[in-house]
């Protein structure tokens, strides 16, 4: 069996979806590239390479040949994400230009046709349009002629050209038509603001994609660059994180992100891993306990043995899939190319036979009739409405989700929502409020003054700095409890605190803290305490001079309305799965609460998205919904990936969809307004192509020999912007669409 392995390189120059297939089937054919897969969302090429393969050298030549690059070079690699925001800005000057343009020459056409040298005006406000700002489709079409093919910028340049090179004709020559008992009409109109709504489209379309990297760098920052090693003598020594192997020792200070996944082999600590398991309350780690890269370390130091390093972590592989899954979830837009690839050829052939068949039957007005029909069939042809059937209405559908509180990052993911019957919810922060908040203080008659006992509870708890111990803190803080100066403090990693005041040893912490230090928990407490860990409630117990004082419950509190939504979800046909990380009573206790069925406990980021895609290998379409970094992986999976706004920032990025409010309950309007998106889109590309199955026989002339009629260019331009009013106007009827 030939080795292989799969190697990532930037591609430049796309366009369009089209683009991506040709660069791809080039890939393919090359000498040792066993599959390539290219992504036109991200401009990326993943190649599964042989060891018989050529040099990168040879593989950025034979893209080069078909008018596209690779990029190769570490230099390159590193700035294109600076290169990329440059040619986005660059997009949104040329659209900001040619509409500056383009809408005086509209104006001019419809109401000052007669006024002097209007043809004159028009022709100079449409040069610069042609010539720079829509310069990139014309360069684009030529490259994609040059090599055979055909895509929306081949379409939009020969349809602006045609129509730009016969008004400059009629513009200098209008003679040539004055003899022969036509009027020279000019259709600069056309070419301008076709090249100024395309824009608009690929403003939209590049503000989409340009937001994917951010999150892999967000991810790629969790990983410090730079770890303390520690030899065998126990020297320790700073070196760069990529030089960490298997076997080596780590140390881990208070505050430290974990560099690499490992084994705790001397210490203690509590360890943040919400990056990882999504869980707000931090977990206790000792020797012996696993733990990962990209979480953080709260107070405690210790050595850990390093298990997984490089693309071995934990992290590596979430960073990987992310940008693997973000890559192939092509536009809406990929479909518009697709056809245009077959459209293009079809009307160019049209044009043609209709330019050949009224020479032979054309009779002394042939040549007049011939070409007034061919360029007649290129106006009609036009690819305005074609060109705006999806951005306007995905660009109205945006405005509509913002004003209620549902951001969309691409049209992709607001064309599939409407299509899913499964949907996963994370537990922690979606919900639950995603905060640990005490929910009871069970005091225990001990015969000493409880105003001093919650003094002393709340100087301890101020101190700590665990997560616990604020939530503790706010909630005394809330009774107006003031807390007092302490004779001394210790803090226990992994267990809890020690303080001394008025000559008593007190003691706040978990029950291993309780039982290590001697506290004696009576049965009726010990009842009491398990009772209420059956019902997912966290327990700190607060103890002095090892008699228990009381018992305090903290649990994540579940959202209002959390409940509502899921039975909303039910009620629409969509199956509701729970999955988190934490164990598996808490999990049924939340279960129960909202009305799910079916959930799963202690899964890890790469559960998650194994569970996503088995059921999506079940033939389900699945949204994620997820606020936490460890959701990146399975929101990355999913068909449609839903973040909670108040989440992390990496859940955001990755996601297609972010619920500001945090409440689950817009999902249910999410997936209302994609389904009346999706319907206006295909309307809009209904009427779109039904007006050029209609227009193009007309233009050719098939009335001509039933009633003599022979339609004008200027009335093909008229139809053409009509047909443009049409589908902008049905894209508005979004907004007064109730969800």
């Amino acid at each position: 069996m030939v080795k292989t392995w799969v190697k990532t390189y930037p591609v430049t120059g796309m366009s369009c979806a089209s683009c991506a297939l040709n660069v791809e089937k080039t890939l393919k054919r090359q000498p040792g590239v066993v599959n390539a897969a290219v992504n036109y969302a991200d401009g990326s090429a993943m190649l599964e390479l042989s060891a018989e393969s050529g040099d990168a050298v040879s593989l950025q030549s034979a893209v080069r040949s078909i008018g596209y690059d690779l990029l190769i070079d570490a230099a390159e690699i590193e700035h294109k994400d600076d290169a990329q925001q440059m040619h986005y800005r660059q997009l949104k000057l040329n659209m900001i230009g040619s509409l500056i343009l383009a809408l005086p020459v509209m104006i001019i056409s419809m109401f000052f046709m007669r006024m002097p040298h209007a043809n004159l005006v028009m022709l100079v406000l449409t040069i610069p349009v042609i010539t720079w700002f829509g310069r990139s489709f014309f360069v684009n079409a030529f490259k994609q002629v040059r090599h055979g093919n055909a895509n929306m910028d081949t379409l939009i340049a020969l349809s602006t050209g045609i129509a730009f090179i016969f008004s400059l004709f009629n513009t200098f020559f209008p003679d040539f038509w004055h003899t022969r008992g036509l009027h020279p009409h000019v259709y600069y109109e056309a070419a301008s603001v076709i090249i100024a709504f395309i824009l608009i489209g690929k403003v939209l379309e590049e503000r989409a994609k340009s937001s994917t990297s951010s999150a892999i760098r967000k991810l790629m920052g969790l990983q410090p660059k730079v770890v303390t090693l520690v030899d065998e003598t126990g020297s320790e020594t700073d070196i760069p994180v990529a030089l960490v192997k298997h076997g080596d020792k780590v140390r881990i200070r208070p505050g430290d992100k974990i560099p690499v996944d490992g084994e705790i082999t001397e210490g203690s600590s509590s360890v943040d891993e919400s990056t990882i398991t999504g869980e707000s309350i931090p977990g206790d780690k000792s020797s012996g306990d696993h733990v990962y890269a990209g979480t953080q370390n709260l107070n405690g130091s210790f050595i850990l043995t390093a298990r997984q390093v490089g693309s071995e972590t934990v992290l590596s592989r979430i960073i990987e899939t992310v940008r693997q899954a973000q890559g192939s979830k092509a536009p809406v837009q990929k479909t518009v190319d697709k056809v245009a690839g077959i459209f293009v050829p079809a009307v160019i052939a049209v044009s043609v036979l209709s330019f050949i068949i009224w020479m032979i039957a054309g009779g002394e007005q042939a040549f007049s009739h011939a070409l007034l029909a061919m360029v007649t069939v290129l106006v009609i042809a036009c690819p305005c409405a074609l060109g705006l059937a999806t951005p306007t209405a995905v660009t109205v559908a945006m405005g509509k989700g913002a004003r209620n509180g549902i951001l969309i990052k691409d049209a992709g993911s607001l064309e599939r929502i409407q299509k899913i019957n499964a949907i996963v919810l994370d537990k922690t922060g979606t919900i639950t409020e995603g905060r640990p908040v005490v929910t009871k203080i069970d005091w225990l008659p001990d015969g000493q003054s409880r105003a001093e006992a919650e003094q002393v509870l709340m100087a301890m708890e101020k101190q700590s700095g665990h997560p616990l111990a604020e939530s503790i803190a706010g909630y005394l803080r809330e009774k107006a409890i003031v807390g007092i100066s302490l004779e001394d403090f210790e803090n226990i990693s992994g267990k809890g605190i020690i303080a001394r005041y008025n000559s008593k040893t007190y003691l706040a912490g978990n029950l291993k803290h309780m039982n290590e230090s001697g506290v004696q928990i009576g049965e009726d407490e010990q009842r009491l305490i398990h009772a209420w860990q059956e019902e997912a409630q966290t327990i700190v117990c607060f103890a002095a001079d090892q008699k228990l004082l009381a018992v305090i419950c903290l649990a994540d509190p579940v959202k209002v309305t959390s409940g509502e939504a899921v039975s909303q979800l039910k009620n629409e046909g969509i199956t509701v799965y729970m999955l988190t990380g934490d164990n598996a009573q808490t999990a049924k206790a939340v279960a129960e609460k909202t009305g799910i069925g079916n959930f799963y406990a202690n899964m890890l980021p790469n559960d998650k998205a194994d569970f996503v895609k088995k059921l999506q290998d079940n033939g389900m379409t699945v949204a994620m919904v997820g606020d936490g970094i460890n959701d990146s992986q399975a929101l990355a999976q999913a068909d449609v990936s839903i973040a909670m706004g108040k989440g992390s920032d990496i859940a955001m990025d990755t996601a297609g969809i972010t619920i500001i409010s945090s409440d689950l309950g817009q999902v249910i309007k999410a997936i209302r307004l994609s389904d009346q998106t999706v319907r206006t889109i295909h309307q809009n590309l209904f009427w779109a192509f039904i007006y050029n199955v209609i227009g193009i026989p007309i233009a050719a002339g098939a009335l001509y020999p039933i009633w003599g009629f022979m339609l004008n260019p200027m009335i093909a331009a008229a139809a053409m912007a009509m047909s443009s009013v049409s589908v902008v106007s049905n894209s508005l009827r979004l907004r007064g669409k109730r969800l």
